[in-house]
């Protein structure tokens, strides 16, 4: 097969400066105020955590990512909309797509020819690894995120319970717990508070809400706990001490298992030395041999 490097050169090279000068110009016209994703928040239309970013110039990705049938409740913790998530593996499949098409063109321009079909075989191959990981990234940060978030419920728990103690009311020591710590986590959880107040909703029923759309169970806890003694005048600061310690507990054993799994992958490659360095001790006597 004969390519026509010439041509296949100024094809590259002028979608390159195409899409250069398209990104130049849609960058410099004055872009509009978002004031969709404000009244989506507002009114519910979409959760609060998926809200947020330029959802509208992603409407296009609707369809794909229906399809794509994305990780809701880890996209909604990390703040991303499912059209944001078909867009980074559209960007990360496109990328391992084009690589060794580039890869042929350079070999091309050196005179090493390579059949058609390896590049087509790498392209597809490279794209579907490349979606992959891009998947894995966004349900490894979601881990990483939800493991933070059961860690400062711990501290939210106690924080209530001091606020209890010092003879707030239900709400008034959720809003106060909330409003002392920063960090996103207390952010995501006075944001659900003040969505509660502006739509006249219990907090608890807010918390529970969003501990049931990111997949956090520990801050519906909080929010099980706190509607007894809302609905019913119950002291609860003991059982929200009591539920924070089971919790550090939890949090605890889940991070030795997690050590004990590391430390076991740690011994295959550490046995794999030891063979290694035996063949280097034998490999003298059985040359004499």
């Amino acid at each position: 097969m004969i390519v026509n490097l010439p041509f296949v050169s100024g094809v590259l090279g002028g979608a390159l400066m195409g899409a250069g000068a398209f990104v130049i110009v849609r960058e410099a016209l004055p872009a509009s105020p978002a004031l969709a994703p404000a009244l989506r928040r507002l009114h519910q239309a979409a959760p609060a955590g998926l809200a947020a970013g330029p959802r509208r110039d992603l409407d296009w990705l609707g369809g794909l990512s229906r399809w794509l049938r994305p990780p809701t409740r880890d996209l909604a913790l990390l703040g991303r909309t499912p059209e944001q998530y078909a867009l980074s593996l559209l960007i990360a499949g496109g990328s391992g797509l084009a690589a060794p098409v580039l890869l042929t063109v350079i070999f091309q321009l050196f005179g090493l020819g390579i059949p058609f079909f390896v590049p087509v075989i790498a392209s597809l191959g490279l794209a579907a690894i490349a979606a992959f990981i891009a998947h894995r990234d966004v349900l490894s940060k979601a881990d990483r995120a939800r493991r933070e978030f059961s860690r400062a419920v711990c501290t939210y728990l106690d924080l209530v319970a001091l606020q209890l103690t010092a003879a707030h009311g239900p709400v008034q020591a959720l809003e106060n717990a909330a409003a002392i710590c920063d960090g996103w986590v207390f952010e995501r959880i006075r944001s659900a508070l003040r969505m509660a107040q502006l739509q006249m909703h219990s907090p608890w029923e807010e918390l529970r809400e969003l501990s049931e759309e990111i997949g956090v169970p520990e801050l519906g806890d909080v929010g099980a706990i706190m509607q007894s003694s809302g609905t019913e005048g119950a002291q609860v600061h003991e059982t929200l001490r009591a539920r924070a310690d089971s919790l550090r507990d939890q949090i605890r054993t889940d991070n030795l298992a997690r050590a004990e799994a590391v430390t076991g992958r740690l011994d295959v490659p550490g046995a794999m030395l030891v063979f290694v360095l035996m063949g280097f001790v034998l490999y003298p006597f059985l040359t004499r041999v």
